[in-house]
């Protein structure tokens, strides 16, 4: 990246932070703001991008993402909001993928299985980096903030090997059968990121507790966990975005059991073990939406009335339809299920995984017309989730606490602040 180009990113990241709380109270996300300018500059800057230099900053971001989001859910955390954390993960999640492909097909019926479930797979994860305002904001019932934040942190890691089979199938790969190649390297992911992760934490939590380790250092190795687990992982032929995430599971388990410490100061000290991980997630972040507004805006030709169809559905009954059904039996009141379905953003799991494939599968129009399809269900989730969060928060807090519904206002655990929330909107209860 040329030394002029990476200067002004920097500058334009310093004056967003500077201005972030007043930006943030106009309802502009972080993704909002970086995707416009990565738009302006592409009219502005002549020349294109280094296209391998895209992917690798894709690939790494998503490695920092999937360790940080799988790190900062803690199963002891869990334990009042499982069931319904497993029945949006482990029932809508897939039933989104599917009714997604089912969409693919239907308005698509040229596409190829790769293609069809590549558009449905990688659209499925949310991001609560989008609607902040809803994950943050103290208004919104505590457990329906650490559902969406849970979900929002696991959907993408659950979802990856879905779309990296996809990506193969489409691809072409020499492979007779791609199946059972997926299945091998998710599996050599798994034993990689659970070994090295569960090492890493051990090594930190051993080393705190008898005073070896600097403790302000700590957050180093953290932040060198995800790099390990990923090129170690994809150096021995395993899917490296699985090796990331279940590392960060793993990292941490075994940070809080060999730290020895009381459960609330494990968490503590976990969350400041991550702090460089996610503020490193948080500036990729900033990089690939502005990459995301460089490239993908400026290549819409594609688009077609299937598309925006698709977009919308995407957004509305592929999404809210799963999780109303998931959530059947919960207890959850309507609102509560409607403002959950609505509030799934599309986000940067979605973005990189259009730049795996496109630098994956070769180009085609059918190709092409699947990544507009992303692009614009991208474009219209930054813009409307960003502009709905905080004032649908605002509405749903108020119906919460005048209705008092017992289910959503049971205790729970406040959710963390994860990547992509901060600079976030000062709630508007606390200005």
């Amino acid at each position: 990246m040329p030394a002029a180009t990476t200067a002004v990113f920097a500058l334009v990241i310093v004056l967003f932070v500077a201005q972030s709380a007043r930006v943030g109270r106009l309802h502009l996300t972080a993704p909002i703001v970086f995707t416009a300018l990565g738009f302006l500059a592409s009219r502005i800057v002549a020349g294109g991008v280094d296209a391998s230099l895209v992917r690798e900053l894709a690939e790494l971001t998503l490695a920092v993402v999937l360790f940080h989001d799988a790190a900062q859910v803690k199963p002891r955390q869990l334990r009042t909001d499982a069931a319904f954390c497993i029945r949006l993960l482990l029932i809508g999640l897939p039933l989104t993928i599917l009714l997604g492909l089912g969409a693919a097909w239907l308005l698509y019926p040229g596409l190829g299985l790769g293609l069809a479930l590549l558009l449905a797979a990688a659209l499925a994860p949310t991001d609560a980096g989008l609607g902040a305002a809803t994950v943050l904001n103290p208004v919104v019932p505590q457990r329906v903030r650490r559902l969406l934040n849970v979900e929002s942190g696991l959907n993408d890691g659950l979802a990856t090997p879905v779309v990296l089979f996809a990506i193969t199938i489409a691809a072409g790969a020499d492979s007779e059968q791609p199946l059972v190649t997926a299945l091998e390297e998710l599996g050599k992911g798994l034993v990689a990121g659970v070994l090295l992760g569960a090492l890493a934490g051990a090594l930190m939590g051993a080393g705190r507790r008898r005073g070896w380790t600097e403790p302000s250092l700590v957050p180093v190795a953290a932040l060198a966990v995800p790099l390990l687990t990923y090129y170690g992982s994809v150096a021995a032929g395993g899917n490296g975005f699985v090796s990331a995430f279940v590392s960060g599971t793993a990292f941490a388990w075994a940070l809080d059991r060999s730290s020895h410490l009381a459960p609330v100061e494990a968490d503590e000290d976990t969350e400041q073990a991550l702090r460089f991980a996610e503020w490193t997630s948080v500036v990729l972040g900033y990089v690939v939406w502005g990459l995301f507004g460089y490239v993908a805006l400026t290549d819409l030709d594609a688009l077609t009335w299937q598309s925006a169809v698709f977009a919308v559905l995407s957004l509305t009954v592929l999404r809210m339809l799963p999780v109303a059904v998931s959530l059947v039996g919960s207890g959850l009141k309507l609102p509560s299920v409607a403002f959950i379905g609505w509030f799934g953003p599309r986000g940067l799991a979605s973005v990189v995984f259009a730049v795996l494939a496109i630098e994956s599968i070769p180009a085609s129009p059918e190709l092409r017309t699947v990544l507009g399809t992303m692009v614009l269900t991208v474009l219209l989730s930054v813009i409307l989730h960003g502009i709905t969060a905080d004032p649908w928060a605002q509405r749903y807090g108020a119906w919460a606490a005048r209705a008092q519904p017992p289910v959503e206002t049971a205790g729970s655990v406040e959710p963390a602040r994860g990547r992509a929330m901060a600079p976030h909107p000062v709630p508007a209860a606390q200005e």
